[in-house]
């Protein structure tokens, strides 16, 4: 089995080596970029599994990188920050980072939170047996190939980050049914999500936007949101 490849954009270099250093200890392939333009080219070179993002850098925003990301990639992206306020974490996650962990930190968590985004994808991506027929969800004017983890748009590809990826699954294989924004935190993100729901609603409208969707995942007031049957 190949290495899982870590690229580590930080400026920090005690923590940039903390982690490089780890994270190699735990069997991962990892490189690191002291600033946010090599970064970028490290991510073409490296084609790493996940990215390690730091959210304060020199030469520029780690938000801007986040969103610069997930507009052209299909990587998950960990943030690393030393704000503890909710707000922030909201934020990066809504502009597209898959998870947070906030400095002073312990190197086991990060690892754990690592290999668990990492295993929901590799689940999310690979059928359950090698010679399996790709699963294919078709419904109107969007599909979907599972084991690509590919969306098309009237037979074009469509550039999703992986949380929309994965929310928009979840939507669409359980049409009719209404979930509860807490409900899509906890199934869509792994864990429990302690604070504001906003960044179901932020996915939600990327995903109307990016699919022409408005008519297909709707609003229920007062509860959340629902994919619509086909046909319904």
């Amino acid at each position: 089995m190949n290495k899982a490849k870590i690229l580590i954009i930080e400026d920090d270099m005690p923590i940039a080596d903390l982690l490089s250093y780890g994270l190699s200890m735990e069997g991962f392939q990892t490189r690191t970029a002291g600033n946010g333009a090599i970064g970028m080219r490290e991510l073409e070179s490296f084609q790493p599994d996940l990215l390690l993002l730091d959210w304060m850098l020199p030469d520029q925003s780690g938000l801007d990188i986040c969103k610069q990301v997930t507009a052209n990639h299909n990587i998950p992206i960990m943030m690393i920050t030393a704000k503890s306020d909710i707000t922030d974490k909201i934020l990066g996650l809504e502009f597209g980072a898959d998870d947070y962990i906030t400095k002073p930190f312990d190197l086991r968590e990060v690892v754990a939170r690592i290999r668990t985004i990492l295993r929901r994808v590799e689940q999310a991506g690979s059928p359950n047996q090698a010679e399996a027929a790709p699963v294919v969800i078709q419904y109107r004017h969007i599909e979907i190939v599972e084991a690509e983890r590919l969306v098309q748009k009237e037979g074009q590809p469509v550039e999703l980050t992986p949380k929309e990826y994965d929310l928009l699954l979840m939507l669409i294989k359980h049409q009719g049914k209404t979930f509860t924004r807490a409900e899509l935190l906890d199934l869509v993100w792994g864990y429990h999500f302690v604070g504001d729901t906003r960044t179901i609603d932020t996915h939600i409208q990327r995903l109307r936007k990016k699919l022409d969707a408005n008519s297909l995942i709707t609003t229920v007031f007062g509860i959340g949101y629902k994919f619509e049957k086909l046909g319904g």
